[in-house]
């Protein structure tokens, strides 16, 4: 299946839902909702589609939620699919011929969509056309179909790998960033409130303080928090249950997990800080370089724990004492040589 649609009357999730559905309940990112609310509004005021969109930034920020605002505040269907489904030009033909004008494609991860599938996007994206080749060989014949005029929202994590045809062809493109620690709390405040169990404000600011500053995250793990709450029979999470899911759970102060502080090992003992590259680490871990790189990594290097530098990747005297090892005598020299680069 190459797509679902949702009306935007239907819940994004099917389950109870904490994401916000309109631009009113969405916690943080002011700038882009301000902008967003612009364009949005424009849009509706001469009931034309919205410009195709392009969210970037890393997992759990809110890429997808966003798309589904848009799609609510415009009053429009959303169809969702992802680039990894979109093997055949004919998956993505099929998707655009069934919009109704104004509706809304969501792509995500499109930086992955493979090239002949990219290339029917072009025409698509700028003059609601496709080109469609029918038959073979001397009896082929290029077919142009019409669409309806539509939005295409694509939301990646690796907003580099994308071509720069295909990111030229986006009108709007924002880049989501990590929360702070009052937007945190903020975030699992509301959906404490949502799920209606209660919670003290110390133990919101707790738990979304070790969240790696991503919504996502903080609503997994208010949810484990919670169960520790209720198999104890507490009515309200408090800071005692709160510890109690951490140290179980082995999340420290920083939001780092087991296998955080594993890349951490790997780097420090296995190869004595760096540099190093992330295919060593991740066959000594006995995880995929692109989950350690998205899923991992770009919280260290956000708070200091690991540099990347043009050599590899280098751990800081911030990791050496969060694993309470000695750094090297030459640690503050590589440290002052590294610079964001090329990895």
């Amino acid at each position: 299946m190459a797509g679902h649609t949702l009306n935007p009357e239907d819940k994004f999730d099917d389950e109870i839902s904490l994401r916000p559905s309109l631009f009113s309940e969405f916690i943080g990112q002011k700038e882009i909702l301000s902008n967003l609310g612009v364009f949005v509004g424009a849009a509706k005021k001469r009931g034309q589609a919205l410009d195709h969109v392009l969210l970037s930034g890393p997992p759990g920020l809110g890429k997808t939620t966003l798309a589904g605002i848009i799609s609510q505040e415009l009053g429009t269907r959303i169809v969702v699919t992802s680039a990894p489904v979109l093997t055949r030009g004919a998956d993505l033909a099929k998707l655009l011929t069934d919009l109704e004008e104004r509706d809304i494609l969501f792509i995500d991860e499109i930086h992955s969509l493979g090239r002949k599938v990219e290339e029917i996007l072009y025409p698509a994206m700028e003059n609601f056309m496709i080109d469609l080749l029918v038959g073979e060989g001397i009896t082929a014949q290029t077919i142009q179909i019409k669409l309806k005029p539509f939005t295409l929202i694509g939301a990646t994590t690796r907003s580099g790998l994308i071509s720069d045809p295909l990111k030229s062809r986006f009108g709007i493109h924002f880049r989501l960033e990590y929360y702070d620690d009052s937007e945190m709390k903020d975030i699992v405040l509301r959906s404490s409130k949502i799920l209606g169990y209660e919670i003290e404000e110390n133990a919101a600011f707790e738990i979304g303080r070790r969240s790696r500053k991503t919504p996502r995250i903080a609503n997994h793990l208010l949810k484990r928090v919670r169960d520790f709450a209720e198999v104890k029979g507490e009515k309200q999470i408090r800071i005692p249950a709160c510890e109690e899911a951490f140290s179980r759970l082995g999340i420290d102060e920083l939001g780092l997990d087991r296998m955080d502080r594993q890349i951490l090992e790997c780097m420090i003992d296995r190869y004595k800080g760096g540099p190093v590259g992330l295919k060593p680490i991740a066959a000594v871990i006995g995880e995929e370089e692109r989950t350690l790189e998205d899923h991992y990594e770009s919280y260290m290097v956000r708070v200091g724990l690991i540099n990347r530098t043009s050599s590899g990747r280098v751990a800081t005297e911030k990791a050496y004492k969060l694993m309470d090892r000695v750094p090297p005598a030459f640690g503050k020299r590589i440290e002052e040589d590294a610079a964001p680069g090329l990895f």
